[in-house]
């Protein structure tokens, strides 16, 4: 699957139903030895004049499933604002 394929799609979180954000505003975390993507930092929501309120950061191997529209994740993200 291409980037520009996955980054469209919504991520749910699997135990709460709730939608966490859009995964083409996250940042990734980056293995600088292997290459291979740590996790994603998700932004939480936007404040006054676009400014974050916080951020999400979902380790890769909590993605459980992968679908058209979106990406279920397995609670366990940590919160930071």
């Amino acid at each position: 699957m291409r980037w520009s394929e996955f980054s469209d799609k919504e991520l749910i979180d699997l135990l709460g139903g709730e939608r966490i954000g859009v995964i083409g505003q996250a940042d990734l975390e980056v293995d600088p030895q292997t290459g291979k993507i740590r996790s994603m930092i998700v932004p939480t929501g936007s404040g006054w004049f676009g400014k974050k309120q916080g951020t999400v950061e979902i380790h890769w191997n909590k993605i459980r499933k992968i679908g058209p529209e979106m990406v279920i994740v397995e609670s366990g993200f940590r919160r930071t604002d």
